[in-house]
């Protein structure tokens, strides 16, 4: 594996936990919304990796890339509101079912992976640097 791969491979994932990091946002803003333009509650979505060979065939080196941003099928929770227009006739609305501390540890996650292969790019690059700096 050459070392200009490195900045393949480390951008395909800064890209992805980018995607993620804002499927995140969005999720922790509808945490409280009762019902989406469809009338319905927001469902949380997850963003779903594959992995992606890099370079030359035969190279060792593989990327990320976002494969899918699925939703998530769990029901929301229930809470009886009676005099809420959104309420069912039992009573009852239903809100997203997003999971505010799931999504906040899912950010952290995603955020550290995204400094870690930055950090991955910088280094290269110095080690590059340094490299250009031993033929003077």
């Amino acid at each position: 594996m050459s070392m200009f791969s490195i900045f393949g491979i480390s951008g395909s994932a800064v890209s992805a936990q980018s995607q993620r990091l804002n499927v995140v946002a969005s999720n922790l803003a509808n945490a409280d919304a009762v019902a989406g333009p469809d009338g319905q509650a927001y469902k949380a979505r997850q963003v779903v990796f594959q992995t992606v060979p890099m370079g030359n065939e035969g190279a060792a080196g593989a990327g990320v890339r976002v494969d899918a941003v699925t939703e998530n099928q769990t029901p929301g929770r229930k809470v009886h509101d009676p005099a809420n227009p959104m309420a069912d006739e039992q009573g009852y609305v239903t809100h997203s079912n997003v999971n505010a501390v799931e999504e906040m540890v899912n950010m952290i996650s995603a955020s550290r992976s995204y400094q870690n292969n930055v950090e991955v790019m910088n280094t290269a690059t110095n080690l590059l640097l340094k490299t250009l700096q031993i033929g003077q």
